[in-house]
């Protein structure tokens, strides 16, 4: 059974991975290839399109700074550095 969970886990790392959202918009893009094609649409082009679209989506995001999670500090204050350093004091 561990064998099986080991291997679930590496197809769910493998296919999600770090962007769950390319994962999402490649399954996306392949319903719509199958639905032009039930149709008798060519569909081609969709899977090129979707590739383009996702990967500059991702590389915008990756390439981006990232948000700070703290209150925004002025520029004109300086900061201390924060220590978990506690002096010794004197018994």
């Amino acid at each position: 059974m561990d064998a099986l969970i080991a291997f679930l886990r590496f197809w769910y790392d493998f296919i999600i991975g770090d962007d769950w959202t390319v994962a999402a918009g490649v399954v996306a893009a392949l319903v719509v290839a199958h639905a032009l094609a039930a149709r008798a649409v060519p569909a081609w082009w969709v899977m090129p399109l979707a590739v383009g679209v996702l990967l500059s989506n991702s590389l915008r995001r990756a390439a981006r700074p990232p948000r700070s999670r703290g209150p925004r500090q002025r520029r004109d204050t300086p900061t201390l550095p924060r220590t978990n350093f506690h002096a010794p004091r004197d018994r």
